[in-house]
């Protein structure tokens, strides 16, 4: 009876969140998308500064959850046309999200063995991506409050993206102060502030570049240090064969030239002993490729499981249990089946992590 019960009361949470988001965020509502390209910056005119604006056809809502998302590319190659970002912000528009595919500076093709044999240079274009990223955020902040063209609600801004996007996505959110940044054996803190600080050089000043939560695919971060128990809510999804960008640590490109990255594998673990609100997808036996786009089945679930994650943290949300019960503290109670039955951690299966503060995170491993 009691498991009975906690099944009924998992269920009505759910069916209430979704009614209070007006049944919008969690499935594809929309059967359409608009696009439009603008320039995000005030202060570089380039293709390199340029984003598209995905909404659906037909939405009139005008306090919407806005996903900023970054392509893949090693930081010298792709744009904000490449396949998975297109499928991931058509994904998110048609559940009613602003979405948002924006390209940002890379390494000059000329330059690109000097990148990958330097460390500073590495240093250099993963602070130039955040500063753009940043720039990106503050150029919606400054539009809300000119008007909100683009009718989002800036309490639910989210980043993320592919491969070196999920990478930037991450490190804008999580270094939070230049002191943060190491000195030595390279100066990063003197290459920030060369580039304008933590915020960057590329405009929308005197706006907040703080964000609300990170979706990455397949990305890591340079320093587990960076992460603290005030960090926002993060989504990872990771193949465990990964070593492009490692699901544990190692060098980026698994080329000993690059800078160390984490991924999954540690982030999540460190997440979960702090009390960061955070889910994990890992797709066992499953290297850096699915990361293209739709046509891989592990992009789709990751799409769906991110989506899922998100729902829980938006402001239409928070006068739930659901996303009320998330704090910066909760241990792990017990796992259980949809029959409300206890068991422990299972391949693909349909799984509810009750925590100690009464959160329930909905969990599905695949081998």
């Amino acid at each position: 009876m009691k498991k009975i019960t906690l099944l009924s009361l998992f269920c009505l949470i759910q069916l209430q969140a979704y009614s209070q988001c007006n049944n919008r965020y969690q499935t594809e509502i929309f059967s359409s998308v608009n696009i439009t390209t603008v320039n995000y910056s005030d202060v570089f005119s380039d293709d390199a500064h340029e984003m598209d604006i995905y909404m659906a056809n037909g939405d009139t809502v005008t306090n919407r959850p806005l996903i900023i998302f970054h392509h893949g590319g090693s930081y010298y190659q792709g744009s904000k046309s490449n396949p998975g970002c297109v499928d991931f912000c058509t994904a998110f528009a048609k559940r009613g999200y602003v979405a948002v595919s924006a390209n940002y500076r890379l390494v000059s093709l000329l330059n690109i063995i000097s990148f990958l044999a330097n460390h500073s240079e590495q240093y250099e274009e993963v602070l130039k991506a955040t500063s753009d990223m940043k720039s990106a955020v503050r150029f919606f902040k400054k539009d809300f409050s000119n008007g909100n063209t683009y009718g989002i609600d800036t309490n639910a801004i989210f980043v993320g993206g592919i491969s070196s996007g999920g990478v930037t996505a991450i490190h804008t959110a999580y270094i939070d102060d230049i002191t943060d940044l190491p000195t030595s054996p390279i100066d990063v803190q003197a290459i920030a502030n060369s580039l304008g600080g933590l915020d960057g050089d590329a405009g929308n000043n005197g706006f907040s570049s703080s964000v609300n939560g990170i979706v990455n695919f397949a990305g890591g971060i340079q320093q587990l240090s960076w992460i603290d128990n005030n960090d926002e809510p993060i989504f990872s999804a990771q193949g465990d064969n990964d070593v492009v960008v490692n699901y544990n640590c190692g060098p980026g490109l698994n080329n000993p030239s690059v800078l160390d990255l984490c991924g999954l594998g540690e982030i999540h673990p460190i997440c979960d002993n702090l009390g960061v609100i955070n889910q994990s997808l890992t797709f066992y036996n499953v290297n850096h490729g699915w990361v293209i786009g739709n046509s891989q089945s592990e992009f789709i679930q990751a799409i769906d499981s991110s989506s899922n994650f998100l729902y829980q943290l938006l402001p239409c949300n928070q006068t739930t249990n659901f996303s009320e019960n998330f704090t910066n503290k909760k241990r792990l109670f017990k796992i259980t089946n949809i029959l409300g039955e206890e068991t422990k951690k299972r391949f693909n299966s349909l799984l509810f992590y009750i925590y100690d503060n009464g959160s329930i995170e909905k969990k599905f491993f695949v081998k």
